[in-house]
């Protein structure tokens, strides 16, 4: 078993070294979001407002899936808000959230998987389903590694905007790691579901560029994302490209189109413009 180091520990890679939780603690709330909860429900609320009248589109079908971008949400939280707001005509038919995000803190071999039976924020707790991930488990195409939730943010600050949106839900949440288009497009095939069954990826797009080289390099990410082809995200496109490539490869086997929503960086909403980290929304239906 190969052991990575993080912070100053050696944590195992998937398939082993988890340690049990029962309800996983809010680990950047206050830091990445509201930490009060009315705070943080008016400015989720805020938003999703906003970002409905740019997500709105005659005749749009709901959402199976979407792409959204995890940043703090004085940055990306608006084009979250535009992402979410493509739900909200069919939110009721929505109870489950399979939610992917790129493991930034602990080095994952594959996809892993919580134990835990809930995520809390401020807004409430969040219950876990484990029935729909436990053939997976059985067949390692995913494993259990709470270390890579533990301090993770990328699934973490999608749940206020789920909360608002949704209302009562469960959620199968995924830390990705080092996975092939293919093993996370397999993933999504076997947790597909139904209308029930929302995919969500989480993702932020270009990082660091200065304004102008970033809109160019996130313009390149979006075509190749509208077209469904994983084989031209570059690797530095997108801090969640493992987790995005699956999602275009799956979409193309069921049969769905991409559709862009909302493309802006750091420095359109709260930034400078020397450095800056690229957003986008999209949904597939």
């Amino acid at each position: 078993m190969e052991n990575f180091e993080v912070g100053g520990g050696a944590v195992k890679g998937c398939g082993g070294g988890s340690r049990a939780m029962t309800v996983r603690a809010a680990a950047v709330a206050g830091l990445f979001y509201p930490a009060d909860a009315a705070e943080l429900a008016a400015e989720v609320d805020g938003h999703l407002a906003a970002g409905r009248a740019r997500a709105v589109h005659a005749g749009a079908a709901v959402p199976k899936a979407l792409i959204v971008p995890h940043a703090g949400y004085m940055y990306s939280g608006p084009i979250a808000g535009t992402g979410y707001g493509a739900l909200c005509e069919g939110a009721a038919q929505i109870r489950r959230v399979v939610l992917l995000g790129p493991a930034h803190r602990v080095r994952v071999a594959g996809l892993a998987a919580s134990t835990a039976s809930a995520f809390a924020t401020p807004l409430g707790a969040v219950a876990v389903e484990h029935g729909p991930v436990a053939p997976l488990l059985s067949s390692g195409a995913v494993c259990e590694l709470d270390l890579a939730h533990a301090a993770e943010h990328s699934l973490e600050v999608q749940l206020p905007f789920l909360q608002r949106v949704l209302g009562d839900l469960t959620i199968v949440p995924l830390a990705v790691g080092g996975a092939s288009d293919e093993q996370v497009a397999d993933v999504l095939d076997a947790l597909w579901g139904g209308p029930e069954t929302l995919l969500v990826v989480s993702s932020d797009l270009s990082h660091y560029y200065d304004y102008d080289t970033a809109v160019r390099l996130d313009a390149e990410t979006a075509d190749a994302i509208v077209d469904l082809a994983p084989e031209r995200l570059g690797r530095d496109a997108a801090c969640g490209r493992m987790a995005i490539g699956g999602l275009l490869l799956a979409a193309a086997r069921n049969a769905l189109r991409p559709r862009l929503l909302d493309l802006r960086n750091s420095g359109d909403t709260a930034g400078a413009r020397d450095e800056v980290v690229g957003y986008g929304a999209f949904a597939f239906a």
